[in-house]
Order: C-alpha cells, then structure tokens, then sequence
C-alpha cells in the first residue's frame, strides 16, 4: 500500500475542516532543573489515592484549560502544540527548557547515544514591561476534569478495523464505553488567563462559566507529581521568557566555508601608491604698479589691497616686495616644504627662463605655477597670457601651448585675473594638441620619450567674460586671498554679508587671537573647523576618484581645493563664478555652510570681550565652539538610525579631524569603532577617507584608556585589508597588541578576554604570510600568552584566535615550532580535543596541522607528531562537519609526511581485506574483539584476538589506526567528508600501484573485486560495478575507471563492513547467520531475553518480516548534500595535503557586526516581519484549536481529510505543527514532502541511506520558526535538513553518525532518537547498551525513546524484551535508572510522554497492549487491549487524551 490516507476527527454534531483539526494550545510541566532532588516516591494519601484509580480502572488523563503562550519577542516562547491529527503519527512539540543554554557535548564519546548536537544557541528574552505582563498567557490552569467511570469494564477495540481507518483510542474511556448522565464532567477556569488578544477565552468568561459548572467530586493531579511547579511564578516567567533556536549559527549557514570571491565586498585601494607633492612654485606677479592696462576700468573708490598690502600706502617697488613677500607667506601656511620663487612684473624671457628651470629641478613632481594679471590685459579669447617686455614698455602674449611645453606636468596652476575661464577653456585644447603630437613621434620613433601633459590642475578666479570684483572693502585679490587666506576672508566676508549689533568693523576681526596651528585658540580652532567643514562637503559631493586625487594625493592640491569651496561661495556674490579643471559641482548651497556660519557667529560674538582681555581690560576665557560635539552627536544618531542602507556618513571626514584633539578623541574613537562594526564596507569608507595614519599613530599613545577601542578597531582594518603588516613593523606597533594580550596586562574594561581574542586575531593576521612578522612575535612571549588562554573557559572565542595565533606563528617557520614543542604547545592544544565548542576544536586542529611539518624528522619529531595524532584520532566521531572536515586536513599532512608507512598499512589491509573474503569468520566473539585487524581462524585465539606471532608490520601503529579511520570516514553520511576522506585514500592507493608493490597490489585487488562479485559480503553497502555507479544526484564524484577500484569499489566492501561491526544487521540478503557459540544462545532468540521459552517473533519488530514490493517505476530522488559543496574532479589527480579553509571562515566573524543586533532582531527588518508574522498566524492557529480538545476524546476519528499517493511504500509520517506540511518516508530511503490541504507534493528527495538501512524516525527542529527536518536512520546516522520542502533549495546542515558502537543481534531495533528542543539535545539509541554514560542495564536493545520535554532531565526507554526502564540524568550513571517495568511480554513497539495534558507516560507492545504510567508507581495505572492482532505503530496525541494505534 503506497497511499497515505489522512483520517480526522469527526463530532457528534459537526464535522470539522481538516485545517481546524489540531491540537490544543501548550501544556507545561516537569520538574524544575533547580529541584534539589527528583520526585519519585509519594507520599501515603498520594499513594491510596493512585492505588484507588488503578482499582476502579480509571485513568486520571484529563484535560486542562489550556491557552497560547504569546510571546513578546519573536524568538521566545515556549511552544505552539497544534498538532495535525492522523492515522501514523501525531507531530510533536517542542518545548524549551528553562536551563541555559549548554554547548555541544565533548567529542570522542563514541559510544555516546545522547548526543548533544553541534547546534547553534541563540537565546533572546522577552521584555520584563507590563506590556508583556498583561499579553502574558497562561502555561497550564489547574486540573480542571475528571472522567467518570465506564458503566462497563471494555478495556479495548474488537481488534479489527478497516483499512481505510486507524484506531483512535482516548485515556478516558475506551471505544463503546458509555458515559453515565448523571454525571458530567465539570471544568473550573484556569489560574491564568490570556489577556489583550482576540483569540481564546476570556478571563470573565471562564469565570462566569466556571461559575455554572458543578463541583466535581475530586480533581485528578498531574502524573510524575509534576503539578507543584505551576504554582511557582518565577518558574512559569522563566520558562515563556527565553525560546532557544538551534542549527542557526554561521557554521550551520555557511557549512564552514567561507564566501565566495563574488559575495564579498572588494577591497578598494586606499593607499596613495602615486602620492605626489609639490616641490616647486613661481609666484607670477604682473601688476605694474601705477600703470593701469588698457583694458580696465577701475571705480571709485576701488579695491586697493593686494595680498593685504595697500597699494597706495607705499612706493612701486616698495609694494611689489611686500606683495610678493606676503604672497609667499601665504602659501607657506599651506605647504612650508615648497620651494617659492618670487617673479615680480616678469618678461617673456624671464617666464621661460625659470619655468624651464623649475621643471628640470622638480623632475617628475609637480609644480606649482600662481599667475596674478591684474595688472596686464586679459586672456586673449585664443588663450594667451600676458607679461612685460624688458623695458616695460609692451605688454607681451605668452601662448598657453609654449607654457605647457615649458612647464610639463604634473603642474597646477592658479589664475587670478578676470576672464579666466578663457584660460582653462584653451588650455585642454592645446593639451589635446600636444597630446596628437605625441602619437605622430611614436609613430616615428616607438623608443622616442615623450614629455606628459595630461595631470595638470588649473584653478580661476573667474569665467570666460566676467570681471573681477572692485569693492573696495575687499581685495583685489579676492580669489588669491580665499585659496591662501580663507579665515581672514571669510571673516571679512561672514561681517559684510551679516553684520552684527556690535561695533566691530572689517578690519577688527582681523585681529582675531590665535594661530592657525594651534587649535584651543579662536583662530585655530576656527581654521580646524574650517577644515573639517571643507573636507565634510567634499566628501558627500564628489566621487571617491576625484576627492581622493583631490584631496589626499598632495597636501599643496588639497589645501588649495579645500579653500577652492570658499571662493564658489564668496565670489558668486560679486558675480564671479570660479572655474576648475578638474571641473568640481557647484558647493555654494551645502547645508555645513550654515553650520560654519554658526562657528563664526559665536566666535565674533566672544572677539569684544577677547579684545578686551589683550588690552588687559578684563580677564575673560574663550568658550570653545560645540561644533565637534553636536556633530558627533549627528554622527552618533546615523549609527542608531540610519545606518541600514549602506549610506556614507555625513559627518566621517569631520570624525577624522576630531581625531586630532585629545578632548573628544575617545568619543570620537568610539564611534569610529561603531561604524567600522557594520561591515567591509565602513572600513573601506574609512580607510578611503585616510583614517589610517591616524589610527596608527596612535598605537604610540600609553593612554589606557585608548586601548580597549583602538584594539577593536585595528581588528576590524585587519579582516579588511591584510596589507598593514608592514605599518604595524614599522615603530614597533605590534607590540601595542602583544602587550594586551599578555594574562598580566590590565585592560580598563569588563569583558577583557573578547579584547584580548581580537589582540589574538591581530598578532595572526600580523604574521599570516608575513615572514618578518613571525620573526618578531617567535619568542615565548606570545606562545606563552597563547597557552595560557587556552584555560579560559569562559571565552572560545579566545581560545579559537589563541589557537589560531599560534598555527600562523608555525607556517614554515621550523624555529617557531621548536619554540612550541619547549612550551609544550602541542600537549595543550591536544587537551582541546575534548572542548565543548566546535570552532574551537576545528582551530586546535588548524593550529596541529601547521604544526607538522619539520624538516628534520628525527626520532623526537616523529613520536612527538605521532603522539599528535594518537590523540586526536578519538575526533573521527566528532558531531560537528567542520571539525571532521578539519581532521582530514590534518591526516592528510600526517599522511603525507610519512606516505610510505601510509603503504604499507593500506597494503596490509588489503590482504586483510583478501583474507576476510576467503575465510570469512563464523564468529568474532561477543565483543567483536577482532576489531578492524582480520586473521584467519588459525592466527586467532579463542576470544578473537590476534596471536602474537601473526601480527603485521603495521599492527598496531597509529598509522594502520589512522587508516582504518580515513576507511570509515570515507563513508561518512556527510558529503564534504567522505569526498575528501576519498582522496586521502585514493591518493596512498595510487602510490601504492606506482611503487614496488604496485603488481602485487593490483592482485590483491582484483581477487577482491572477484570474490566480491561471487558472493554478498557481510557489509554495509553491497558491491557495485564502476558503470552503475553513477547517479545523477549523488553527491560523491563518479570516479575513473581506475579510481574506481580504488575509493568505490575496495573500501566500501568487506573492509568497511568489518570496521562498522555490521551495521547493517538484518539484511535478508545477507548469507546464512553462523552458529552461536555454545551456552551463549540459540537461534532466533534475542540476546538476553529472560525466558527461552518465549516464542522469537515477541522479540523482533513487528515490521522486521516485511516485504515491500514498491513500484520499480519510481525514478531516484535527488540527493542533497551540504551548502557550497563541489564535488571532486575526477580527471585530476588526488593531491595532498588537502588546504584548509577554517581560518578565512574564521576572519569573518571580524568583518560581520557584533555590536548591533541581528537582522531577524531588528525590528523593521525583513527577517523581523516574517518571524512576526508567523508568530502571530501560529497564536491564530493555537486559539482556533482550542475548542477541539473537548471532542478529541470522545469522538471518532473516521473523517477522511486526504488521499496522496506516495508511490512507495510509507513507513514514517511526521506534521509540521503550523505549516501545512506532512511529511512521509517510505520504506527505501525517499523523503516526499506534502502539503496535506492542497494535496500536492512539495519536494522528494533521497537521504542516501547505505543498503540494508532505512530511515527509523523523522521529526522538526525549530517548529516555532523555519523549522528543519532531521532523520535517524538504522545504520546509526543522524542528517538534518534545511528548506526541506522545496526541491530546488534542499540541503544537509548536519550529518553525523550518532551510534558509532552497535551491538551485533539477529533483530534490527534501528536507531531511536527523541528531540529536546528546551536542552538542545538529542537522545538516541538502538542496538546499544549505553545511553550516553548511563548504563542501559539490558542486553536487550532499546525500541523506543521518549524524554520530559521541558525541564529534559526525566527520559523513558522501551526496550526489546518489553521492558520499559526510567532514568534521571541527574543522578550519577549508574544511579540513573529509577525505575523498571516488566509488565508487557513482548518488543515495545513505541513508548512516549506527552508535552502537555496530564504528562501521561504510555507505552504499546507488539501484542496490542497499551499502558499508562506514573513514574513514582510500580504498577500500570491503566492497561488497555488495542488489537488483538500486532500492533505495529503507536502515536500519543501530545495534549489531548488520544491515542492512535
């Protein structure tokens, strides 16, 4: 039967929609994790009173007035229990736990069946307001209902049931029992009641009908004596305020692999490499003092000061000197290291004369070339200049084409006179022309040198046809004054345009205190917020190319164009429009001029008072300008509010000049540090700006309070751009980071072990490929501040970066590593091996791998590197991929260092292997002692073990140990580890055929191959010829022919089959069992069944005799397999060592914010949304079920609500609690994905089980949210799925085998697993006898698990032979077990705990028999006979009083 038939509930009255037949909202309850001790005995009146229940055959499964737990973040909340009735299985819960958060359990347990699962922890808590309070729902009421007791004594159905239907049987009666009238169940209103929503009951409603009800005789108490723990309010806030995720960590999204080049943000270059600076300048000054030229007109009165000389005061040549003097200084204000030259009223030979020169001694540096014209004609419309003649007596052109030839490039040129434009206008025409001339001499002559025109920048005063301004109030030079002089004119200008209710005139505010270089005066400070301003506007107006040509290239450039924005806005007022070329936007309008009107303002308003204080008048202070402080507070608001869309701030450049003070240099620190959180591309923003010569200046400060935030932000430069190692060399800046990292140093904050792992980060990134770094940090210093964190359990983040640290001090660097093996760094890093955090594991691994590798391999190298790997070989079993992944790249430097010893292990495999396939055992003790190393019969002893003199070269060195583990790992369930456990593998085979033992090899295979062929090995995977192994899906590489004999053909016959202990157990097709020992058992009996005399099949699955015969027309699923996953490419060969990705993925968590929260955090986001979203239509769901709790028990279960054909038999069925998602596996290894109300399937796809296995359990992870899917299957392997419902998207996050020491037995319990959502656990069993540390005590295997879902301490296992035992993890191991029953006689076909209702603990065997427990009795509280045939499935409703059979 390949259909899935979906059955609902049908009401006396009316028959539902199926989408409203889920379960009632959330029930609660188990001990609290802070009981001191558990509860399992009771009390005498406890004792009559479950004793007197059990008499008169009733049950105390009552229901509760339930309601929804509304949360008020969208990651809390405890649970959603809709559950979608159903024939095969009634989805699950899951409830968080009240406990923190624990990370995953120590690798290296491999008998370890709970499994504590390498998942991902985020915690996010509610908010304590009243507004939580009041939205507040209650967990559990009080019990509020007693069944009354059946007239008959009916314990169960007839036994017979359609096909079409399913069972349904409810703890109050069962089916065909009557109710007595007269007695009513009766239902008080709960303690608690759902408030502010729109959904549920309300409070005054369950009161007034509590009011009406009756009292009953008595209220049934929850089972277990778990009832206590709703009177505490403080334990009820704690468990609706934290709601745990899990398989959401980077590692889990990434796979642990790092981005690709195309998702990361490039790094822009921001270094200056073609810095240029000015040099040289010649300061043109054509005035001819008394002389007007001809075309001028001059007012009356008119402007009359020339660089702030009056012209009228002094004789000709007198005011030329001044003038050119004055100039000079000015210029020197912005560049003092620039050679001037003063030309006063030159002659055309003279202008060559000393052009010529200036560019001959400047070279290939730039010149700078100020022309002042006002005394001369202006430019001619054909672009020509004006100067003397000798005698002065003509004015004479100089063509722009002679000056460029004359002057060269790179050059910058300032034109102060009127018409300038014209100038510039000619002056690309001629470059052009130059240019062409160029080409026409290459072409001539290819090796011809060329002189360059190109990087010339021109400044004018002016466009083409526009004069220069005459008021007398200002200069003649205007436009000189505002590039060389910007504070006094700007002054001028700020009282011109504004003028104050004062008495100030133009001139008094030239005498302004102060200097320009020093900024606590007014005049200095005005000039630094002068700069800042210029450099802001700049900034947001021009694109990055141009401001950083602009304004970083060269100090001369940048000065000039800062004070370039001045003149567009001073000028334009006169009707001057000045020009440049590069031609810049128009700033004149930018909203910072209003804020440096402001500066000016309330520095002019204090100048009286500062007058005043020079002549002695009085003493006043200057108040200091709140310009730096309001805009860090701008800058402050952008990183809380604005910051989401990538937009550059505002205010970064004036961050950068508040740098400079002492005062606000902390704040300003901290905020850079804030902005540099958001990602690569703030850092990129800030390094574009030229934050970096600041930030590194500032590793010379001692001031401690700099430290924690310079640290964070070098981290972040560091993750960016790896390029600052040589800045760091320079002046011994790395020391800075070496000094914090060290235990001893004193960091003035609280979480200084975070600081000090970023101190770790920056020290790797310092040495990474960096040879001269590791020359410096080699010495114990830093080894022995690296060993010393690998104590701190409170931060892995330490720890990993510790490790880290260390691997980059190690890469080729032998002395570094002799440094190590003194400190003992090897023997540290190996106690890592049992950490709880995988990324820390992953880069103790990392860091042994770099380890490896001197050159000189004496005797004390080589047991020190074996020794290594002895350690970490209990890591094969690890549960996290990455660490597994990580443990192949260090066995494949292992290997590779010591390949020939590799050989011979994998040779004397083979002939083990060949060994194994001609005289297989008949038996190789109870224990499997044989192990991985196979002799014949004649070479054993009696237990199994190897005689002495029969041992192998190899026989027990860590190198055959080594490579049995690479054979299992070849076959690990994850894709990224079998295919690069294949290439280890495939890489010693290929050496072997080339080497000596090459012919002999290749025999030895052949056979393998041939016997192979003959006869079905005892093995998990059967045999296959190289053509039929390619599947279209899967996620192993199809191999070459050669390497087919290799890594799919060889290792996964008898040599994996005997290093797995025969997984896969139960095989019909397998060859006939071999005779038990004598005295041991007999056949078709289970080990350790207590009466031989119980027939076989009472102690074997219901389903273990089945044949399925499914259609032979299915076509194969595809095969998911992890995120970024490449499979191998074939046509090349097996190279080793493999490389390591973990350390780039590991630099990410530098480049990702850690200050802010998350996306799905953020309210507004689009993560945000969906969660809300989904939370509110999943308390919709909860309060439209509520209601149906009062039929689930009393009505039938005969409604269909859908038909689907699977295709394949079904065998497994698991309800998403919210979505519309069923889904189902069948009895190969498909898992077909259907949404149940649209009656069409979503996704089929394959978990690629081994044959022989099949998948045992499926159920959800994460329900409340985007819930994952997860399997178990026989073989002991656990995967779990993320999008599983969509074809396209489906892929493995995790996979591990979970059960790696199966028992051997001749019934097939497969593989049992129960999900804690509360703990973050997994327990798992089968054919074990061990849960975790807890002794099973039972040869018999365990059949089923179920657990307390919410304080997770209390578990429950069914168990072969019909016994069902309870352990409590909190007592010691082998005090764990607190209670047997052997009530049932046969194999338990399922046993389970409800998450909510009563906690009822049933349990079914395979002869129809149903009980009901309570964990402090010994006896059945109810039985109830189901079927009188086997019953093959059980399914417990999780909240309402039904179960399905």
């Amino acid at each position: 039967m390949t259909a899935v038939h979906l059955q609902a509930l049908q009401s006396q009255n009316q028959q539902h929609q199926s989408r409203q037949h889920r379960s009632t909202a959330a029930d609660k309850g188990s001990l609290p994790a802070q009981a001191k001790e558990p509860v399992y005995g009771q009390t005498a009146a406890q004792d009559n009173h479950l004793h007197a229940l059990q008499e008169h055959g009733r049950t105390a499964m009552t229901e509760t007035t339930e309601s929804a737990v509304v949360r008020q973040h969208i990651r809390t909340g405890l649970t959603h229990p809709h559950q979608r009735t159903n024939g095969y299985h009634l989805g699950s819960t899951h409830l968080p736990n009240h406990l923190p958060p624990h990370y995953p359990s120590t690798a290296g347990n491999s008998t370890a069946l709970i499994e504590r699962q390498d998942s991902n922890t985020s915690t996010s808590t509610a908010d304590d307001t009243a507004e939580a309070a009041r939205r507040a729902i209650a967990l559990q009421g009080t019990l509020l209902e007693s069944y009354p007791r059946p007239k008959t004594a009916a314990s169960g159905t007839n036994g017979t049931s359609t096909p079409a239907s399913v069972r349904a049987a409810s703890f109050k009666d069962s089916e065909g029992e009557e109710e007595d009238e007269t007695r009513k169940s009766t239902r008080p209103g709960s303690q608690i009641q759902r408030s502010r929503s729109d959904f549920g009951p309300r409070a005054h409603d369950a009161a007034k009908a509590s009011a009406n009800r009756p009292e009953e005789e008595g209220t049934w108490r929850m089972r277990h004596g778990w009832e206590d723990q709703y009177s505490s309010e403080e334990y009820l806030s704690l468990l609706t305020s934290a709601f745990y995720m899990y398989y959401t960590d980077k590692r889990h999204e990434t796979g642990g692999n790092p981005k690709d080049e195309s998702q990361t943000l490039p790094l822009q270059e921001w270094r200056m490499k073609d810095r240029l600076k000015t040099v040289s300048a010649a300061l043109a000054i054509c005035l001819n003092i008394g002389v007007d030229p001809p075309d001028v007109i001059k007012t009356t009165p008119c402007a009359k000061l020339e660089c702030w000389v009056d012209t009228t005061l002094h004789p000709g040549p007198k005011a030329m000197e001044l003038i050119g003097k004055n100039l000079q200084q000015q210029y020197e204000t912005l560049s003092i290291r620039t050679r001037y030259k003063q030309y006063l009223d030159p002659s055309v030979e003279e202008t060559k004369k000393f052009c010529c020169s200036l560019r001959r001694n400047a070279k290939d540096e730039r010149i700078l070339f100020h022309y002042n014209g006002h005394g001369v004609p202006k430019p001619t419309a054909s672009g020509e200049i004006w100067v003397f003649n000798k005698n002065y007596t003509q004015y004479i052109p100089i063509s722009l084409y002679d000056l460029q030839a004359w002057l060269g490039a790179p050059s910058l040129f300032v034109y102060d006179c009127s018409d300038a434009g014209n100038i510039i206008r000619n002056f690309n025409r001629f470059i052009e022309k130059h240019e062409a001339e160029n080409v026409e001499l290459r072409r001539g002559d290819v090796n011809a040198q060329v002189p360059n025109y190109g990087d010339c920048i021109q400044l004018a005063a002016c466009g083409r046809k526009e004069t220069l301004p005459t008021n007398p109030d200002l200069p003649a030079d205007l436009f000189t004054c505002c590039l060389t002089t910007p504070i006094e004119i700007a002054l001028r200008f700020f009282v011109l345009q504004n003028p104050l209710p004062s008495k100030l005139t133009i001139d008094d505010v030239l005498k302004l205190p102060g200097r320009l270089q020093e900024r606590r005066t007014p005049m200095g400070e005005l000039n630094w917020i002068f700069t800042a301003i210029t450099d802001t506007i700049a900034w947001n107006t021009l694109p990055r190319a141009l401001f950083k040509k602009l304004f970083r290239q060269d100090l001369m450039v940048a000065a000039l164009f800062r004070n370039f924005l001045l003149s567009q806005r001073i000028m334009r007022v006169h009707q001057c429009h000045p020009q440049s070329w590069p031609e810049l936007p128009d700033t004149h309008h930018h909203p910072l001029w209003e804020s440096w009107d402001l500066a000016v303002e309330m520095v002019l308003a204090q100048l009286p008072a500062l007058i005043e204080n020079q002549e002695g008048k009085r003493a006043y202070e200057y108040q200091h300008s709140t310009f730096f402080t309001e805009q860090l507070t701008a800058f402050e608001v952008y990183l809380t509010q604005g910051a989401v869309t990538q937009k550059p701030p505002d205010q970064l450049p004036i961050v950068l000049q508040v740098l400079l003070s002492q005062v606000h240099r902390l704040r300003a620190l901290i905020l850079l540090s804030k902005f540099l959180d958001l990602g690569p591309w703030a850092v990129n923003l800030a390094l574009s700006i030229g934050i970096f010569p600041y930030v590194l200046k500032l590793l010379q400060s001692a001031a401690q309070e700099l430290k924690p935030v310079m640290v964070f932000i070098w981290a972040r430069i560091l993750a960016v751009d790896q390029s600052c190692q040589t800045d760091l060399l320079k002046d011994n800046g790395y020391s800075y980071f070496v000094q914090i990292l060290s235990p001893t140093s004193g960091i003035p904050i609280a979480n200084a072990s975070e600081h000090r792992a970023m101190c770790a980060f920056i020290i790797a990134m310092f040495c990474k490929g960096f040879h001269q770094g590791q020359v410096v940090c080699m010495g114990p210093i830093v080894v022995g501040a690296c060993l010393a964190h690998l104590r701190d359990v409170d931060n892995p983040l330490l720890r990993q970066w510790a490790c880290l640290c260390m691997s980059q001090l190690w890469v080729d660097f032998p002395d570094a590593k002799w440094v190590g093996i003194r400190e003992l760094a090897h023997q540290r890093l190996c106690e890592l091996a049992l950490d709880p955090v995988p990324e820390v594991r992953a880069a103790m691994l990392y860091a042994l791998n770099n380890f490896l590798g001197i050159p000189d391999v004496s005797d004390q190298v080589a047991q020190i590197e074996e020794s290594i790997a002895s350690a970490v070989l209990i890591m094969t079993t690890d549960g996290s991929n990455m660490v597994r992944k990580e443990l192949l790249v260090f066995f494949s430097t292992f290997v590779k260092r010591y390949e020939n010893k590799f050989m011979v292990a994998a040779y004397e495999q083979m002939l083990e292997e060949r060994e194994y396939m001609r005289d297989p055992p008949r038996d190789d003790g109870s224990e499997r002692r044989m192990g991985l190393h196979y002799s014949k019969q004649t070479s054993r002893v009696t237990n199994g073990q190897k005689k002495t003199n029969t041992n192998t070269i190899s026989h027990e060195t860590i190198f055959a140990a080594v490579w049995k583990h690479l054979l299992l790992m070849s076959v690990d369930p994850h894709p990224q580890i079998s295919r690069d456990a294949g290439i280890i593998i495939d890489y010693i085979y290929n050496g072997l055929l080339q080497s000596p033992l090459g012919r002999s090899t290749q025999t030895v295979i052949d056979e393998i191959v041939r016997l192979s062929s003959r006869r079905i090995p005892l093995k998990l995977t059967l045999p296959e010829p190289a053509n039929d192994l390619k599947k279209p899906d899967s996620p192993v590489p199809t191999p070459s022919k050669q390497n087919g004999y290799l890594s799919f053909g060889l290792k996964r016959t008898a040599s994996i089959a005997a290093s797995l202990k025969n997984l896969a157990v139960g095989n019909t097709a397998t060859p006939l069992p071999p005779p038990p020992p004598r005295g041991l058992r007999t056949p078709g009996r289970f080990p350790g069944t207590p009466n031989a005399r119980i027939p076989a099949e009472w102690n074997r699955p219901p389903d273990q005799d089945d044949h399925y015969t499914s259609s032979s027309s299915c076509q194969p699923a595809k095969v998911p397999t992890s995120k970024n996953f490449k499979p191998r490419d074939t046509k090349w060969p097996p190279e080793l060592p493999l490389q390591s990705n973990f350390l780039e993925w590991s630099i990410e968590y530098f480049r990702e914010p850690q200050m802010k929260p998350s996306e799905a955090d953020e309210p507004g986001s689009t993560d945000y949304n969906q969660r809300l979203w989904r939370r509110t239509r999943n308390e919709r769901i909860i309060a439209m079920t509520q209601p149906e709790k009062e039929q689930a028990g009393s009505s039938r279960w005969d409604n269909a609500s859908g038909f689907f054909n699977n295709g394949t038999q079904p065998s497994k069925m698991c309800f998403h609690q919210f979505e519309d998602h069923l889904v189902v596996a069948d009895d190969r290894d498909n898992i077909c994905v259907w949404d149940w109300a649209a009656q069409v399937r979503l996704c089929r796809f394959s978990n690629a089980n081994p044959t022989g296995s099949r998948i045992n359990e499926i159920k959800f992870i994460n329900e409340d949210d985007q819930a994952l899917l997860i399997t178990g299957s026989s073989d002991g392997v656990i995967k779990v799925y993320r999008n599983y419902e969509s074809e396209r998207n489906v892929e493995v996050v995790s996979a591990w085998r979970a059960l790696t020491d199966l028992v051997p037995s001749n019934v097939n319990a497969g593989l049992a697993f129960d999900w804690q959502q509360g703990q973050g656990k997994l327990l798992v069993a089968g054919d074990v006898k061990v849960i975790r540390d807890i002794p099973a005590r039972s040869g018999s295997c365990i059949t089923s698990l179920t657990s307390d879902q919410v304080a997770g301490n209390i578990f429950a296992a069914g168990f072969g032979d019909g016994a069902v035992r309870v352990y409590d993890q909190r007592n010691p191991p082998r005090d764990a077990m607190i209670r047997v029953w052997k009530h049932h006689k046969q194999w338990i076909t399922n046993v389970h705990m409800q998450r909510g209702g009563l906690r009822e603990l049933v349990s079914g065997c395979r002869n129809g028999d149903v009980m009901l427990w309570d964990i402090r009795m010994d006896l059945p509280l109810r039985t109830i006979k189901t079927t009188r045939d086997t019953l093959r499935s059980l399914s417990v409703h999780e909240h309402a009083p039904v179960f399905a059979t």
